[in-house]
């Protein structure tokens, strides 16, 4: 008797849908979406056929993650880098403050 592996405890969210979607619209597999992901290929098809999120609208191509397929490290290569982009913007605005305040 097999014993089935523990759940991961990785969930989609909103946010994930919208960039699944246009994943799909870009055409992208839905294998290398899931494997984006850390999921089973089954929530991406739920996103895909609409039972799950079917409001959601797709980002656009732009916003998106480049294509597949993946590494398991792509995904958290590109979060990091969303937050560099951030944490720079954040340091750069306060610089302009500290500039005006001078």
């Amino acid at each position: 008797m097999s014993k089935r592996a523990s759940p991961s405890g990785i969930t989609l969210n909103k946010t994930d849908a919208a960039i699944i979607k246009g994943m799909l619209i870009r055409g992208d597999r839905q294998h290398d979406v899931a494997a984006y992901f850390g999921v089973n290929p089954g929530r991406v098809a739920e996103i895909a056929t609409g039972r799950a999120y079917p409001t959601v609208p797709a980002v656009p191509e732009a916003a998106l993650p480049p294509s597949g397929p993946y590494t398991t490290a792509v995904r958290d290569i590109v979060a990091l880098e969303a937050k560099l982009a951030k944490a720079q913007a954040t340091i750069e605005a306060l610089k302009g403050n500290t500039e005006k305040t001078v």
